[in-house]
């Protein structure tokens, strides 16, 4: 791979499974020294880490809850100190319950907020912050989701904390126009990682990726490379956009049904 990041420092939140940690990985292969923030699966983030330092690249592991806000602002200062600087902030981290609203858990309910949405705000604002300070720039993507458009039931904290993140997202990318630092999201489909067994079998996933448009789920790797395309200098002219990589999830597949016709 061509080393598009080299000599770049990279933060990934949520970096020990799924698609921040295919992030993570693919940020380093393309010469970034990556930071990686989690909270659970401690294995999974150490493992990364290896595989980055495998690659020649530097890696931090910082277990830190992103709801907290001045351990957010800690995290990014120390990976400034220890790694250089921060040129790329990529938002993976998550959390999610899903539960009709009506009787919906509120401890739940606002976990999702403090760290779906209060968490990716305070690491945009800490990392932004050092990027103004550099003065060279910077990308940041959001992973964001179709569920800020598409009000999926019993996912009603979630459906809000994505929409509201599309707007956090256009909005910094507004405000941070003269500091050159791009702000985008990506909107993955339904993605085949360790997080989607907290709701779904092993049997339900199967079954139902073939009836998605594209007839599987994506991996966390196809979503990751839309993020290293976000994140390149190459993708200099892109801010505040939304990149679908959802197997045609918005297209009109339903109406496709049943039919036989061939184009």
């Amino acid at each position: 791979m061509v080393k598009t990041l080299a000599g770049k420092v990279a933060l990934v939140t949520g970096a020990s499974s799924g698609i921040g940690r295919a992030c993570a990985i693919q940020l380093a292969d393309a010469g970034a020294d990556v930071a990686l923030n989690y909270l659970t699966m401690p294995d999974g983030a150490e493992s990364a880490a290896r595989e980055i330092e495998q690659r020649g690249r530097r890696a931090l592991l910082w277990r830190v809850d992103i709801s907290d806000q001045a351990a957010v602002e800690q995290m990014v200062a120390d990976t400034v100190t220890q790694l250089g600087r921060i040129d790329v902030f990529v938002s993976s981290a998550v959390y999610s319950d899903r539960e009709p609203f009506l009787t919906a858990n509120m401890e739940g309910f606002r976990k999702t907020f403090d760290v779906s949405l209060w968490g990716a705000f305070y690491a945009l604002r800490a990392t932004c912050r050092h990027m103004v300070q550099q003065g060279q720039g910077g990308s940041v993507i959001i992973v964001s989701s179709p569920h800020a458009q598409i009000a999926f039931p019993n996912c009603m904290a979630y459906n809000m904390a994505k929409a509201a993140l599309d707007q956090m997202m256009r909005t910094a990318a507004t405000e941070l126009l003269p500091h050159k630092i791009r702000v985008n999201a990506v909107y993955p489909g339904w993605t085949d990682t360790p997080g989607e067994r907290k709701f779904f079998s092993e049997e339900v996933i199967q079954k139902a990726g073939a009836t998605l448009p594209w007839g599987r789920l994506a991996t966390a790797d196809e979503i990751a490379r839309a993020v290293l395309f976000l994140a390149e200098p190459g993708s200099d002219y892109i801010t505040g956009t939304i990149l679908h990589v959802d197997g045609g999830l918005f297209l009109p597949w339903w109406s496709q049904r049943g039919r036989g016709d061939s184009l």
